[in-house]
């Protein structure tokens, strides 16, 4: 099955709540960057967590990022979400290897201590920066901790990426349950019953529970109707004549000196680590646009 995410309310408008499966977007991942486990399950949650973000946005050409950055072996993790949901992501460090905490991946050792930064690039002069402290590292804590300080909205943020044996993914995924200005304390009072009795993302995902069914759980007895489903992916919009625009922004002496080497140059995608090799014919063609 596709990946997919559903927009919802619930409580007369009081709550609107996102949820998304996101086991075909974090396997390409996994075999696009060769991530271990523990980065799988990072890169997963961020990814999901980004996409559900993504539609969020208003503008059809708008951009969020999310960026973790911390102290630990990972070093830090980015993606980017459009309107659609479409995502892509990459770990700065996609090999790293930790002992399991609690019988858990230790995501929140591969990250350390740092900073969550939210970046959303909505055509204005400058982009919105919200920048937080990392609490836990674990993503989806943090992300509510951001939600509560930057946004000034109350939320609850689920993720969760599941291995199989094979270290392929098995499922992943997760939810984002925010609270309108206004609500009722009835409202806060059931949501936080649900939640405190909730299972694990990844427990409902392998029961086969569908997103509809994960914000069944969270919003219990709380009238859900769900407004949007959309299907969303791994999409990455690099192209050869994107990286050839980085080849020729390029100054004339850079190009000069790639050239010197006689050989090949080959690029890579930091999002999907797609191959793009010039010749030297080619570079310099490019160099002498430049004159």
């Amino acid at each position: 099955m596709s990946d997919y995410l559903i927009r919802a309310t619930a409580a007369n408008d009081e709550v609107r709540a996102f949820a998304i499966t996101s086991k075909e977007m974090t396997e390409y991942a996994r075999n696009a960057h060769n991530t271990s486990p523990v980065v799988t399950a990072a890169l997963g949650r961020t990814m999901a967590a980004a996409s559900m973000m993504g539609v969020m946005l208003k503008g059809e050409k708008d951009v969020m990022t999310l960026q973790f950055m911390g102290s630990g072996p990972i070093g830090g993790i980015t993606a980017t979400s459009d309107q659609s949901g479409n995502v892509k992501g990459f770990a700065n460090n996609p090999q790293v290897d930790l002992p399991a905490k609690n019988g858990k991946l230790d995501v929140g050792g591969s990250l350390g201590v740092g900073i969550l930064r939210v970046i959303k690039d909505m055509g204005l002069k400058e982009p919105y920066v919200g920048t937080v402290e990392l609490k836990t590292g674990e993503i989806a804590e943090d992300l509510t901790y951001y939600f509560a300080t930057s946004e000034q909205t109350p939320s609850s943020v689920g993720l969760g990426v599941l291995m199989t044996k094979e270290n392929t993914v098995d499922v992943a995924g997760g939810f984002i349950v925010q609270l309108m200005p206004n609500t009722k304390e009835e409202t806060i009072d059931i949501l936080e019953e649900n939640i405190k009795n909730l299972e694990p993302v990844t427990t409902m995902l392998k029961k086969g529970m569908t997103p509809e069914g994960m914000l069944g759980e969270v919003l219990k007895g709380m009238d859900l109707h769900v407004t949007e489903k959309k299907e969303v992916g791994f999409v990455c919009d690099c192209s050869r004549d994107r990286v050839e625009g980085s080849l020729a922004a390029l100054g004339k002496e850079d190009l000069d000196e790639i050239i010197s080497d006689d050989k090949p140059v080959e690029v890579k995608c930091q999002f999907c680590n797609h191959k793009y090799e010039f010749s030297i014919d080619e570079l310099k063609e490019i160099r002498s646009r430049r004159n």
